[in-house]
């Protein structure tokens, strides 16, 4: 299920959507928040354009929107139904993950954005 080739493995993992063998950050650990939107220009490996055009990854707000909401909406059902917490504590919950998880929910947009556009080649992995 998340074996390269698979659009889940490119989205999970950040790596290049046509070979899935390079990190498409520059720096692959997202807490770093000065460098967290730093991407590299092109795959080092197949040479794929990241930046598919200026102001491409304005598209994955909202998609961060909707991973923000599913965040949200896990962090609701754990301490609501799991702890049985009050409404305020339920409240902080949720404002506390999404603080927490912001750094992963922008990265993990961006991969999912950007795969939607660009799509795995086989030939591409093996060079």
């Amino acid at each position: 299920m998340f074996k390269k080739g698979n659009k889940l493995y490119s989205i999970l993992t950040g790596t290049c959507p046509k070979c899935h063998r390079e990190s498409m950050f520059k720096n692959k650990n997202p807490y770093i928040l000065s460098e967290l939107l730093d991407m590299h220009e092109t795959c080092s490996h197949c040479h794929t354009k990241y930046k598919i055009e200026p102001s491409f990854f304005y598209g994955a707000m909202y998609v961060s929107y909707a991973v923000g909401i599913a965040f949200a909406t896990a962090a609701f059902m754990i301490s609501f139904y799991v702890f049985n917490a009050n409404i305020n504590i339920v409240f902080a919950s949720i404002v506390a993950t999404l603080v927490v998880f912001l750094p992963i929910i922008i990265r993990l947009s961006r991969n999912i954005w950007i795969n939607f556009f660009m799509h795995y080649d086989k030939s591409l992995a093996k060079k």
